[in-house]
């Protein structure tokens, strides 16, 4: 199964580019839709079918409590926030998770990751 990803900006253009030169399909928010509200990013997302990659927690609530559809989000909440910690930690979520990660919200964290079925 090849995954695809729309990176928010909040994650930035650094964590685009490296998930391009790892091979995958990937697009980035702020070259497509630059500022466009948190829905029509996460609509985007779930009609490219394509994993969410995110540093806003709002996505959550479109989600859970508004029950907005979704192909899957990654939501990264690192303690000490940098381009190579994004890196670090979305490939190796995608290395644990590769199989589980759609349709899952999925929390990162330095000292875990949360699977939350959508």
């Amino acid at each position: 199964m090849s995954l695809s990803f729309l990176v928010d900006e909040s994650s930035g253009f650094k964590l685009y580019k490296f998930l391009l030169e790892k091979g995958f399909n990937t697009k980035f928010v702020g070259e497509i839709m630059s500022r466009a509200p948190d829905e029509e990013v996460l609509a985007l997302a779930d009609k490219e079918n394509r994993i969410l990659i995110t540093n806003d927690k709002d996505f959550g609530e479109l989600i859970f409590r508004l029950n907005k559809p979704s192909s899957g989000v990654i939501l990264l909440r690192l303690n000490i926030d940098s381009p190579n910690k994004r890196q670090k930690y979305v490939e190796e979520t995608i290395k644990i998770l590769s199989n589980k990660l759609k349709s899952s919200f999925v929390v990162v964290t330095e000292g875990q990751i949360r699977v939350r079925k959508i």
